[in-house]
């Protein structure tokens, strides 16, 4: 039965969606103004100077989340060599849902299913809304959404919302960090750990031109040498 309904909806909105996906978008987009409506607006900074790429915050979260084989809700993307031989060295950056203000997955999904928790600013998905259309794969800008294996519903990561932090715990990554390279915390609290290293440390976030506003700061690691 469930099958079959999904069958149906993902048909239906293939057929509506030139008309709906617009009036959607505008409605999301007016009712967005009132995220963080509990003093909370969560986000993310990953520290690429301490990152050692072994991938415990990859592993961590499949665990914790019951991501599938084949997938994942985040990674760890390497580059480099940097340097000379021996003293080479690598760089590691994280690769995941950047949890943004002005989320293009949210303004294109027909059903709803995608959508940004008011509560916390956290960009999250409804499976039982989902209809698996694919058209927020398509307009993330960072490449970070899949169709999971087992639900059939988009998926990604949501901060472990639906897990560790309904047991007020941090998300597993930053919990299975041996270096403390993640940290995780509120943008609204002066006295965080977050908003500290934001204040005192340069820091990068992918794509702002597009006026997405993610949450997902970067500590970029020295570059090496600049030749010009």
């Amino acid at each position: 039965m469930e099958n079959s309904r999904r069958h149906f909806l993902k048909n239906s909105c293939a057929l509506i969606a030139g008309m709906s996906v617009y009036s959607l978008s505008r409605d999301q987009a007016n009712a967005d103004t009132s995220i963080g409506i509990n003093n909370l607006k969560y986000a993310m900074l990953h520290d690429e100077t301490k990152c050692i790429g072994c991938n415990a915050c990859v592993e961590a979260c499949r665990e914790v989340n019951n991501v599938p084989d084949g997938v994942t809700r985040l990674s760890i993307e390497k580059s480099g060599p940097y340097g000379k031989y021996p003293n080479q060295y690598y760089h590691f950056s994280r690769h995941s849902c950047q949890h943004c203000e002005d989320a293009p997955c949210v303004n294109v999904c027909p059903t709803g299913a995608a959508y940004i928790d008011k509560e916390t600013g956290i960009v999250t998905v409804n499976a039982d809304k989902c209809v698996g259309c694919q058209y927020c794969i398509l307009a993330c800008p960072y490449d970070v959404r899949f169709i999971n294996p087992v639900t059939k519903a988009a998926d990604k990561c949501d901060f472990c919302r639906e897990t560790n932090l309904k047991q007020d715990q941090q998300p597993a990554c930053v919990e299975a960090c041996p270096t403390k390279a993640l940290v995780f915390g509120n943008l609204k609290d002066p006295e965080s750990e977050l908003v500290m290293l934001l204040k005192a440390n340069p820091t990068q976030r992918a794509k702002v031109d597009l006026g997405t506003r993610p949450k997902l700061f970067r500590i970029i690691a020295k570059q090496g040498e600049i030749i010009l």
